[in-house]
């Protein structure tokens, strides 16, 4: 039986993948020693098992050194397989030199993780340039999508949605959504003049004036993106939308501010966050269930297909 084991801050994530997939739940103990170094120990027997290691990489410098541990500690204590589940896969945002000397963190991070896991599951990896995760990484990895999740809980949700698409680059997976959800749709044109500098160009809405208007993105970070637009839909007398994004990094203050200019604010728990609604657990159960070398795991119908464009943060 697989053993599903999370790292401090995971463990109601693990508690839902385990209960999903009738699995164990496992412990382990982490603390620090006074010279700040980690003190990592298992305390669940891990000896003959598929070990998957359940850890948001959300913020991972201060946590990556003891899920390496962890990793390690359950192989030599004689797991069958160790395998990462993470829900959102940090730094993918580094993917060539943008000025000369720059370190491509996209590149290192994937090596080591490389080294410490058998498998990686995670869910909507930012993957800007790179076609697919295996591209990168040296182990098997599922990427799971989503959209099909957001476009169940907008249909229950929200009464007569009209779904947004924040750039042109989001048409594919956001008519996918629409499609799904029974609402038709339309796409903005962002232009980014920095980090928290971004212009949005908003289409003829006027024949959507009375319907309720869903903001989705892939992930919210500096959140200028949706502020900006939920802004110029109210500008343009539409009323204030529900904001949807599957991971909910909100750096700063911007869940604040994205809250003020929005009648709710909704994520899936790929990041634990107090907007959590949208539960992943099934879908990330249903993929560990699959004992498969190496797959790209898309819904049925392609549902959450995305173009292949750069990618900037939202």
């Amino acid at each position: 039986m697989r053993l599903i084991l999370p790292m401090p801050g995971n463990e109601r994530f693990a508690e839902s993948v385990a209960d999903a997939g009738g699995w164990e739940i496992g412990r382990l103990e982490v603390r620090h020693f006074p010279d700040e170094e980690s003190y990592v120990r298992l305390t669940s027997d891990v000896s003959g098992r598929s070990v998957d290691l359940v850890c948001s990489l959300v913020r991972p410098d201060p946590n990556f050194l003891r899920l390496m541990f962890a990793a390690d500690a359950a192989r030599e204590l004689g797991a069958s397989e160790v395998n990462l589940v993470a829900p959102y896969l940090a730094y993918m945002r580094q993917d060539r030199r943008f000025q000369s000397g720059e370190a491509i963190t996209s590149r290192t991070f994937a090596r080591l993780i490389s080294t410490g896991f058998d498998r990686l599951v995670c869910v909507d990896p930012h993957l800007h340039r790179y076609p697919s995760l295996s591209t990168l990484y040296e182990i098997p990895t599922q990427t799971l999508h989503a959209a099909p999740l957001i476009s169940d809980w907008i249909a229950a949700e929200v009464p007569k949605p009209l779904i947004i698409g924040p750039d042109e680059e989001s048409e594919q997976w956001v008519s996918a959504v629409a499609a799904r959800a029974g609402a038709p749709y339309v796409v903005l044109r962002k232009i980014r003049r920095g980090d928290r500098d971004v212009e949005i160009d908003l289409p003829d809405l006027c024949p959507w004036r009375g319907r309720r208007p869903v903001l989705i993105d892939d992930i919210a970070s500096s959140g200028r993106t949706l502020i900006e637009a939920a802004r110029q839909l109210s500008r343009r007398g539409l009323r204030r939308p529900v904001c949807v994004v599957v991971h909910a990094i909100f750096a700063g203050d911007a869940y604040q501010a994205l809250d003020k200019v929005s009648e709710r604010v909704v994520s899936t728990d790929a990041v634990v966050h107090p907007s959590n609604a949208i539960s992943l657990a099934p879908l990330v159960a249903k993929a560990l269930s699959r004992e498969v070398p190496e797959i790209e795991v898309l819904p049925a119908d392609d549902l959450s297909a995305r173009s292949g464009g750069e990618k900037s943060e939202s």
